[in-house]
């Protein structure tokens, strides 16, 4: 273990962050900064200033990065369509990379020589944070207190706790979710207690940000979003920012009880884990996204960005956002959105999302005289399908006698 005389720690203010802050003093007498950031998770980020002052930290990172989070990680994102195994929208993963260049960041500029998490031997989020801290500065330390210390069990954190005189908020303020929980501006997970279990039914009462489908209101709600190569500028005429639009999208879907996912995903490091997410506004961007694409993307391009899509999920959900080939992907993906410019109107009703319009101005494919079922002043001549038919009947056919 090599000397370290300062480390930025990832620091939310809670019990994990406050024994580790503690625990990095004492196991590598080492100066601690701590980095605290706000991309959207709901709650209150000025007291940790307050709890790192009274554990005596000098150096204090307070800063808020949903406007960041949302242009520069979540928008490229859904600009890729992106989905990992199917179903998970990556709320998750697309958060860690803009902590990690984050930290790097702070350590260069407050000359420390390692940098710490939270995260447990057992997750993704240890992958996600350390690729995208050794593609920043390669010659990093990185400290990951729960694959060292001994500290195994929920009591043995608390009894380290008491014997340091760190603060238990929850204690004495109010009962603490049995569930492991992440949240930002583009979701919040839950792990953890009875979700063990793939079979048992998540609890109505877990779910934070969206009323069940059953609860919604039994009147849909219309909405317009306007795009600009490929990322939402506007909502029912009125230009908001990056943050702002998702902030109003996870209100208006969950409202509408939109969003909820439960599912059994494959970790990185090797296990499946189940987990239930919540993503309203995630959910009706990813629909909304493929309807002003559907209109102005060639068919080619379009395909060929949805067999890419994949592997651009993957990486993100294994760390990857800061390998070259997630950046050579985006540059192709940024391109294909020169032309993704129009509006798209949805209706919300009842956990569901459905497109009733789409149109572009000036970049739309599609062509009315060309497409109509009515007479077309030969715009289409359809006597030449039958040349088209048979040439890419060939080889079937070829195949076929061969065969017999």
């Amino acid at each position: 273990m090599s000397r370290v005389n300062k480390v930025v720690l990832a620091y939310s203010g809670g019990l994990d962050t406050s024994i580790i802050l503690k625990w990095l003093e004492d196991t590598y007498d080492c100066e601690v900064v701590t980095f605290t950031a706000d991309i959207g998770q709901g709650e209150e980020v000025e007291p940790a200033r307050a709890k790192a002052k009274a554990m005596g930290i000098k150096e204090i990172y307070i800063e808020d990065l949903r406007e960041e989070f949302v242009r520069d990680y979540v928008f490229p994102m859904f600009r890729a369509n992106a989905i990992y195994e199917g179903e998970y929208l990556l709320g998750t993963s697309i958060a860690r990379p803009l902590i990690a260049k984050r930290l790097i960041e702070i350590a260069n500029e407050t000359g420390a020589d390692a940098i710490s998490h939270g995260a447990t031997g057992k997750g993704n989020d240890q992958v996600r944070f350390e690729l995208g801290a050794y593609a920043l500065k390669p010659g990093v330390q990185v400290i990951a207190p729960w694959r060292e210390w001994d500290l195994s069990s929920r009591e043995s954190l608390m009894a380290y706790a008491k014997e340091h005189g760190i603060e238990v908020d929850f204690a004495k303020n109010k009962k603490k979710s049995p569930y492991s929980m992440d949240a930002n501006l583009l979701h919040i997970s839950y792990e953890g207690d009875i979700l063990e279990d793939p079979w048992a039914e998540a609890e109505d009462d877990m779910w934070r940000w969206s009323v069940s489908p059953e609860n919604a209101p039994d009147k849909a709600t219309y909405i317009e979003l306007s795009y600009v190569k490929g990322d939402i500028v506007a909502i029912d005429g009125k230009a908001m920012t990056p943050a702002t639009v998702l902030e109003t999208l996870n209100k208006l879907g969950g409202d509408n009880g939109i969003g909820r996912l439960d599912i059994v995903e494959n970790r990185y490091v090797g296990m499946k884990s189940r987990g239930c997410y919540e993503t309203p506004g995630g959910t009706i961007m990813m629909k909304a996204h493929r309807a002003i694409e559907s209109l102005t993307l060639d068919r080619e391009v379009a395909h060929l960005k949805d067999s890419l899509m994949p592997k651009y999920a993957e990486l993100i959900y294994n760390g990857y956002w800061w390998s070259p080939e997630r950046e050579m992907m985006q540059k192709m993906i940024d391109e294909s959105q020169q032309y993704v410019n129009g509006d798209v109107r949805l209706k919300l009703y009842k956990g569901a999302v459905a497109v009733v319009g789409r149109r572009s101005e000036n970049d739309s494919l599609f062509d009315e005289k060309i497409a109509t079922f009515e007479e077309d002043d030969g715009a289409y001549d359809q006597k030449d399908a039958a040349g088209f038919i048979k040439l890419n009947a060939l080889r079937l056919k070829i195949a076929a006698r061969r065969n017999k």
